[in-house]
């Protein structure tokens, strides 16, 4: 049986969607359409179902599955014994992460790597959503709750800080800060309370009950780029807002929150070259990034 035929199985098993498995094997999506009519003919069975755009594994399929999955596991131990040299790493590579740390802190990272690798693509997704590892929309995640299901390779990250800040000028034009008392009577920047994607994100609610909202976003950066124009005062990381010279903390001391980002990837990926280096490259680099150490 020809292992590509499989291993297009195996993505579309993954993915739900043939846009999506096309794209994580480089090839367009009729490619991959193809492909699996020919498996079905050599298997004699339909392998998926259609249902509101996504394919689903069918009864033939599930039986199929486990014996793929342990194939490539066995050509990914086999690959695995041969780690590439620097210069050498080749292919695609996909981090997901949450939108301010993978805009402001993994961006400039893997885009420097990047340019020392020129036969690697990187494909960042910063989202102010969970960029779902399970489904496979990435080979690597950062995330703000650790992954609890699932056959994931889990680690912690780092710890990072996240503090309440406002412009000068809007303290300069509202009533002063000199307690969380005096926070309610505040015009906030916040997210939208039935979007948030993480229990981790309501830090507000231990800070104070605010009696107005200037300004709600599911977007960090648009939070960020609110409290910087004197909209509101809003609670934002600390990677983020230090080096805004708009912006100035609050309570530096009382009104300030720790929180961990955890890192995960699927056991398979662990005997994959290319996305091993980018693992060790974010683990090293983001350990000792002064930006992200919380207060002694």
């Amino acid at each position: 049986m020809d292992w590509d035929h499989l291993r297009y199985f195996l993505e579309l098993a993954r993915t739900r969607k043939l846009s999506a498995a096309a794209r994580r094997l480089d090839v367009q999506h009729t490619t991959v359409s193809r492909r699996i009519r020919a498996l079905e003919q050599i298997v004699g069975a339909p392998l998926f179902t259609r249902s509101g755009g996504e394919y689903l594994v069918s009864e033939a399929g599930r039986r199929l599955l486990p014996q793929v999955e342990a194939m490539e596991a066995a050509s990914l131990a086999v690959l695995g014994t041969a780690p590439a040299r620097d210069g050498e790493l080749s292919g695609v590579v996909r981090v997901g992460a949450t939108e301010g740390f993978g805009t402001v802190v993994l961006a400039p990272l893997l885009a420097r790597f990047a340019q020392a690798h020129p036969q690697l693509v990187i494909d960042l997704l910063p989202l102010p959503r969970n960029v779902n590892l399970s489904q496979r929309e990435a080979d690597i995640v950062v995330s703000l709750e650790r992954p609890v299901r699932g056959n994931a390779v889990a680690a912690r990250l780092c710890d990072y800080v996240l503090r309440l800040y406002a412009s000068p000028d809007y303290l300069a034009r509202h009533p002063p800060i000199r307690s969380r008392d005096d926070l309610p009577q505040h015009s906030f920047i916040s997210y939208i309370d039935d979007l948030l994607f993480s229990k981790e994100l309501r830090y507000l609610a231990e800070l104070c009950r605010p009696q107005r909202y200037a300004l709600r976003s599911t977007s960090v950066l648009a939070q960020h780029q609110a409290v910087a124009l004197g909209a509101g005062i809003g609670v934002l990381p600390a990677f983020l807002a230090d080096g805004d010279d708009r912006l100035c903390a609050v309570l530096p001391e009382e009104a300030q929150f720790v929180r961990t980002f955890w890192i995960s990837m699927p056991k398979e990926n662990r005997s994959i070259a290319r996305i091993q280096t980018i693992w060790s490259l974010l683990r090293s680099s983001v350990q000792t990034d002064k930006r992200l150490r919380p207060p002694v």
